[in-house]
């Protein structure tokens, strides 16, 4: 094949870019993936996922039909891109890149097989590889036994480092400030997607403000009124705002591949006795799992122990997931550390450096009384003595009925 035509280029365009976190920082997530190398008597990882990619090299790709890799070996770190892509890849990697070409279908592969010389035992993540790429990578390399490292990695990126709570701290800022910003924009009248426009505009100028370098990418608002309250994942619609709807605030700020959320119940106006009522007993559960967050504790305590909260009242059965999630990389469409997350069949035990959040939700239908969905949402580091609340923005009917009369 001619040079024109090469399957694998090398393309360094331009230097390393900033990063928010420090070469010391990625050299310390890398080893650690080597030591369980080195404990599993495994060679090298491949690593695929979004969020095991950005986690490892500090580069977030953009699918768009293309694979992409990070291979660490017991010596070198290198990531795996398209040449769509030029040189962000390598600018982004902390560690070497390899690009490879289009003109043949197999050059992913090519490139894995160039990286992976001699390996016998290979980590790959489970949870991520499709059927077809499994069978493709077992083509590209005969005889090479493939042993899960999605789950370990998982538990790797559980506990965050000093560097990452300092990230998430100005993530939870930022949703503050878009929470802000949505509240000023809510008005009977005016529809969803301009409501959110404001919110995610202010927090993209912010995080845009808040770094010498930075890929603005991903951010994203989602309001919900009246019956669009009723899942927390509602996508904006064109819905226009009426006096006395219930609103859902939910401002998602993306920064640098790390997730941050706020969420608050809100209203139009006005709110009915009822309403009022249903609000301050889901504050009441959020605060009370808000406390239960220390170290020691287990997931499936706590939701438990919120169950009974909502059994009380009669109201369990509107309960529509789990109470709070482990918070890192991820994003609404990568990510999840499953193993930490507030919900009855998760035995896991929090532990200082964790990141979660406590975020309980009911959700009435539309032919009961007070029908909408309630939902409140705060980031919590896990200390060594307790639990620190890093959402400031304020909750419950004293803040969040909205007027502008």
């Amino acid at each position: 094949m001619s040079d024109d035509l090469a399957r694998l280029v090398t393309w360094h365009n331009g230097d390393k870019t900033y990063s928010p976190f420090s070469e010391k920082e990625m050299r310390r997530r890398q080893d650690a993936v080597r030591d369980w190398m080195a404990k599993e008597d495994v060679d090298a990882c491949l690593f695929t996922s979004y969020h095991c990619i950005n986690y490892y090299a500090g580069f977030l790709y953009c699918y768009f039909g293309r694979k992409f890799g990070f291979v660490i070996d017991h010596q070198k770190a290198t990531s795996i891109s398209a040449g769509i892509d030029g040189g962000q890849p390598y600018r982004r990697t902390a560690g070497d890149n390899i690009t490879y070409t289009d003109w043949r279908r197999d050059n992913y592969y090519y490139a894995i097989q160039s990286l992976t010389k001699g390996t016998k035992r290979l980590g790959i993540e489970f949870d991520h590889v499709t059927l077809d790429t499994r069978k493709q990578l077992e083509d590209a390399l005969p005889g090479v036994e493939f042993v899960d490292v999605g789950q370990p990695s998982m538990w790797m990126r559980s506990i965050k480092s000093a560097e990452e709570h300092v990230l998430i701290r100005k993530g939870a800022q930022v949703a503050d400030l878009g929470g802000a910003a949505l509240v000023e924009a809510v008005q009977a009248g005016v529809p969803e997607h301009e409501i959110a426009i404001a919110s995610t505009n202010a927090m993209i100028r912010e995080i845009a403000a808040s770094y010498p370098y930075v890929e603005l990418m991903d951010t994203w608002t989602w309001f919900q009124s009246g019956i669009n309250t009723d899942g927390a994942h509602n996508p904006v619609t064109n819905r226009i705002v009426e006096s006395g709807d219930i609103l859902s605030l939910n401002c998602f700020p993306m920064i640098f591949g790390y997730y941050t959320a706020l969420e608050r119940t809100l209203f139009c106006e006005q709110a009915t006795d009822v309403e009022l009522d249903l609000w301050e007993k889901n504050c009441a559960v959020h605060r009370r799992g808000i406390e239960l967050i220390k170290p020691g504790a287990r997931c499936c305590d706590i939701a438990a122990e919120l169950n009974d909260m909502y059994r009380g009242w009669d109201l369990l059965q509107y309960r529509s997931f789990g109470y709070g999630h482990s918070f890192g990389v991820l994003s609404h469409y990568y990510g999840r550390e499953a193993g930490v997350e507030l919900r009855e069949d998760i035995d896991t035990t929090l532990q200082p450096g964790m990141v979660v959040s406590m975020e309980p939700m009911i959700m009435l239908p539309d032919h009961l009384p007070g029908a909408g969905g309630y939902r409140e949402h705060d980031i919590l580091i896990v200390t060594e003595t307790g639990a620190e609340d890093i959402t400031g923005f304020p909750f419950g009917p004293e803040h969040n009925i909205i007027s502008k009369h």
